[in-house]
């Protein structure tokens, strides 16, 4: 099964125009977003971090855990998100031990190049 897939049969969709945001650092983060439609931009601290396209997730954290967003989402085009909450997201990690894997690593994977963004103590 294809990732996106798993999200097929979600009938939330969510459109966010162009250069909207989907939701905005510090804001209290309770859902999930796979986006359907278009393409965006991950933004933390007014900093570019990832481009989000066909079948991206995104706001991953708020479901595991709760707290303010860590950074903002604008729509480049017109988007659809698809809108996961939490209990379709643990009926998904129940069902779906391949999809708790994927979230995983795309959590792994940004932290990772967030890293990369961050100069050393010693450069500065």
């Amino acid at each position: 099964m294809v990732f996106f897939e798993l999200f097929s049969h979600n009938p939330t969709i969510i459109k966010v125009a162009a250069g909207q945001a989907l939701f905005s650092e510090n804001e209290d983060g309770h859902m999930m977003y796979v986006l359907a439609v278009g393409s965006a931009e991950v933004i933390v601290n007014n900093r570019v971090v990832e481009r989000l396209e066909h079948g991206s997730i995104v706001g991953e954290m708020g479901l595991v855990s709760p707290g303010p967003r860590s950074a903002s989402v604008v729509a480049l085009s017109d988007c659809e998100f698809v809108a996961v909450d939490e209990k379709r997201f643990q009926f998904l990690v129940q069902q779906t031990p391949f999809f708790a894997t994927q979230v995983m690593r795309v959590m792994a994977e940004r932290l990772r190049h967030l890293n990369q963004m961050v100069t050393p103590l010693e450069d500065i």
